[in-house]
């Protein structure tokens, strides 16, 4: 009997999945067996395993997508009956270092108070820069934070990281740990299982680490919203159940207080933006937190993306040149540009950078014209149009946010935006905090 096994959970990802089982076969530790649980991918992902890689891995086909935490629980069920030591979790979209997996097994070896340990994650997009290297539970906030995330590999980090979990793109596990605390939490489906199975290790009296020395690259490209609201649903809906389930009761109200606000801020700056789709998946995730409703979502919760210019579109047409004041923010008027300029070429428009605020203009006060007499439209960055004090539509403004304030019915929401949020949290908080209390019993 081997003593690790690598279990790699897949959903249509077959060039992906097939190119981390590759890198897996040429680890220099050779004491490990290799599962791949496919979650009933429509890609082609099981016979493109089975046909590349033959016997040298452990095929299981579910009949349903059972989410990360299910596909991966097939795999750790396996492991646990035939007898593995330990069972090495990895995303499909990672691509492990040959000595990935033994420095964890050695490391673990010579410190049995270390219930589960990860690998220290790169970005596949840009392999000189950390994505994660532990993960730390903020109690205080309610949230958590991948420790180093963003950090360019300068030699300064530490070797071992101590947190409160580590991701479960790359992460090894005593399976005498997994029989004690169980397997990772199926009811999430999908986001915050690994949070949570690395804070039950930390409770039953394990450490959680992250080793320097094990490094793999991890793509993102899976938790993009490029196609509809399937990540957002499940990163609110487990993100509230986490801390529903694990704060304690004198933190009850606080808690409760943050996430109503929290969902009123995400919800009203999406309906501000059009994108009512984002706003509609939130609630319906926060609903079922509280509610208590788990698993794969219901019909009717996931929706389209909505990318929408039609604002912006309508402020340019007839403009024949637009004007962006940069008014200290050089980066976010860059940014900014580069959305206008394809609405502005369809309009005919020139588009121009300037620094300061327009009021240093000697036209300011309003949409000035050309010289020829052809219309010309300004925009002003600032840091958010929640918080201005200039209201006089003299210009438009645009935020880090992209919100854009350029008419009345913008004011109107600007103006009454924390009135609302104080109304959206009293509304909300007796029902949050009873089914809170409900919920533990």
């Amino acid at each position: 009997m081997r003593k690790v096994i690598a279990v790699i959970c897949n959903y249509n990802k077959k060039d992906y999945v097939a190119e981390c089982i590759q890198s897996v076969t040429e680890s220099a530790f050779k004491d490990m067996d290799i599962a791949v649980v496919d979650n009933a991918s429509t890609d082609g992902s099981a016979e493109h395993i089975r046909d590349r890689f033959g016997d040298k891995v452990k095929l299981f086909v579910n009949k349903e997508n059972l989410g990360g935490s299910g596909g991966f629980n097939t795999g750790i069920r396996y492991a646990l009956e035939k007898g593995y030591e330990y069972v090495w979790c990895l995303d499909n979209d990672v691509l492990a270092d040959e000595n990935a997996v033994g420095e964890l097994y050695d490391f673990m070896e010579r410190h049995p108070e270390v219930g589960m340990a990860g690998s220290k994650v790169y970005h596949m997009e840009a392999p000189d820069y950390v994505q994660q290297f532990g993960i730390d539970i903020v109690w205080d906030e309610y949230c958590c934070e991948a420790k180093y995330h963003g950090c360019p590999e300068d030699g300064s980090m530490p070797s071992v990281v101590y947190s409160d979990a580590v991701a479960a793109c790359s992460v090894l596990v005593r399976a005498s740990v997994i029989r004690e605390i169980g397997l990772l939490p199926e009811e999430n489906f999908l986001y915050w299982d690994d949070t949570e199975w690395g804070h039950k290790c930390n409770l039953a009296g394990y450490k959680v680490a992250s080793l320097g020395s094990s490094k793999v690259l991890h793509s993102m490209g899976a938790k993009k919203e490029d196609v509809n609201t399937f990540p957002l649903y499940y990163a609110w809906r487990n993100w509230i159940r986490f801390f529903m389930k694990y704060t304690p009761e004198e933190k009850w109200e606080d808690m409760c207080c943050a996430f109503l606000e929290g969902i009123f801020d995400v919800v009203y700056n999406d309906l501000y933006l059009g994108e009512e789709n984002r706003a509609r998946t939130v609630m319906y995730a926060y609903d079922d937190a509280i509610h208590g409703k788990t698993g794969k979502a219901e019909d009717g919760k996931i929706f389209p993306v909505e990318h929408t210019e039609k604002k912006l579109e309508n402020l340019l047409k007839g403009r024949r040149e637009v004007k962006i004041y940069a008014n200290g923010l050089e980066e976010e008027a860059r940014e900014f540009a580069g959305k206008v300029r394809r609405p502005a070429k369809k309009a005919g428009a020139t588009v121009s950078i300037l620094e300061g605020h327009p009021s240093q203009e000697a036209d300011y006060g309003k949409h000035a014209q050309r010289k020829d007499g052809q219309p010309v439209c300004s925009f002003t960055m600032t840091r958010d149009i929640f918080r201005l004090d200039d209201l006089d539509l003299h210009t438009w403004y645009v935020d880090r946010e992209g919100r854009i304030l350029s008419s009345e019915e913008d004011l109107f929401l600007a103006i009454n935006r924390d009135y609302s949020r104080k109304m959206f949290v009293f509304s909300q908080k007796g029902l949050f905090l009873s089914l809170v209390k409900k919920a533990k019993g």
